[in-house]
């Protein structure tokens, strides 16, 4: 039998102020300061234990060691998860749902999603045009809103476009937030998901026609291992884990201008036929920038792991932001260098922005792909296909708000076609 070691551990008998005060580097300024990549502390009033680094992610992605169900908090599921969605699934039914969003994810599909997006790429630049200045993240939720219904097949009426995408960005910018801004955030998740619900119904009784291939159909007809239709808040969830994290994907065309204007030598490297160049550009930004700081997981079963033992039932957490700055994994994590990703071979534990591990079997975000493609079509515009002007403001993005955006939203003046 493995001798057990004791678990460095956090004193105290709560730490989700501390969390919330340190937000991103919570996890790995522990890590540092106890000089272990895994640690115990207590979170919402329970015991906890804090990972960080590749082998701790393939640990975490062990779906033998680990389930997702009961690891959200209510204040988490009442604004960005929503409750029964596939997040919260283990095993074969969570193999059975995440097929549903996969099946999504082939070539045609992509493509026909990479056009939309282009599309209303287009659109904007036309309108932005004839504008003094425009504030980015306010411009983008609404071309990716658009574009995205089109995609899912969600029908969507222009003068509904703002409050959608407003609706999509406060269940991502509210999870731990308190008072107004949470009530903001549950209110956007109710009013979204009656939205949705009732297009269930009137797919499911033939009153509108909506393209069989797309996401609203296909999860509207789709069954469980029981045989049965889904039911249509469960389906109303789903579709939402497809529209809310792709408006989510407007911090990252934040950041993408962010880091044009803060590292115009990278941005002379990137030319529209440069595919690879694009690519590694996107790649840098997924790992540098802050997006989600971390998820959640119960132990599953007792184990011991490096000596330490792991109690069923456990809270665990896994730090992605950590981990994407991780000195034992990259180099100089803290320097902003995209050529770090010209012979990158794709590892499923260490760039994890989006979760690590397998998209069909565990809890990858299955709209990976979806987001690098938005991410390199907006940069190429961003950096081959407009001329502008960046303004005098506050480009500074905190590390302790969750999530983390650019405090002005990125301001831009004077913006032309090449």
């Amino acid at each position: 039998m493995a001798e057990l070691k004791s678990m460095p551990k956090e004193e105290g008998l709560e730490k989700g102020l501390s969390m919330l005060r340190e937000g991103y580097q919570y996890i790995s300024n522990r890590s540092q300061s106890f000089q272990s990549k895994v640690f115990e502390t207590r979170l919402l009033g329970e015991k906890a234990i804090c990972m960080v680094g590749e082998e701790a992610a393939k640990l975490f992605y062990d779906n033998d060691k680990f389930i997702r169900k009961g690891a959200a908090s209510k204040r988490v599921q009442k604004t960005l998860l929503g409750q029964g969605g596939v997040q919260s699934l283990d095993g074969q039914e969570h193999r059975h749902r995440k097929a549903m969003f996969m099946q999504l994810m082939n070539p045609d599909s992509l493509h026909k999603m990479r056009t939309l997006i282009k599309q209303e790429w287009e659109t904007a630049i036309q309108n932005w045009e004839r504008q003094e200045k425009i504030v980015l993240y306010d411009q983008t939720k609404p071309l990716l809103m658009r574009a995205v219904c089109k995609w899912a097949g969600v029908p969507l009426q222009e003068d509904e476009v703002i409050k959608r995408a407003d609706d999509m960005a406060a269940m991502f910018e509210t999870p731990v937030t308190i008072g107004l801004e949470q009530h903001k955030g549950r209110k956007a998740r109710r009013d979204s998901e009656k939205w949705i619900k009732d297009l269930v119904a009137q797919v499911r009784q033939n009153e509108i026609a909506v393209d069989q291939n797309s996401a609203l159909y296909q999860f509207s007809w789709h069954k469980d291992l029981e045989n049965q239709l889904l039911d249509p808040d469960i389906v109303a969830v789903e579709v939402l884990n497809i529209l809310r994290p792709t408006i989510a994907v407007t911090i990252y065309i934040n950041f993408i201008a962010l880091s044009l204007y803060q590292h115009p030598e990278e941005k002379e490297k990137l030319t529209t036929n440069d595919e690879k160049a694009l690519d590694m550009f996107v790649q840098e930004v997924r790992r540098f920038y802050p997006f989600f700081p971390f998820n959640g997981a119960r132990v599953k079963k007792d184990f011991i792991w490096n000596g330490y033992k792991f109690e069923q039932g456990t809270l665990t957490l896994l730090d992605f932001y950590g981990t994407n700055h991780d000195p034992h994994i990259w180099e100089n994590p803290d320097l902003f260098k995209p050529e770090r990703f010209a012979n990158w071979e794709g590892n499923p534990f260490t760039l994890i922005p989006q979760g690590g591990g397998d998209h069909h079997t565990g809890h990858r975000c299955a709209g990976e792909w979806i987001t690098t493609d938005i991410m390199k079509i907006s940069l190429d515009y961003l950096a081959n296909k407009l001329t502008y002007h960046v303004p005098k403001q506050d480009l500074s993005y905190s590390l302790v708000e969750i999530p983390s955006i650019p405090k002005s939203r990125f301001i831009m003046e004077n913006i032309k076609r090449r």
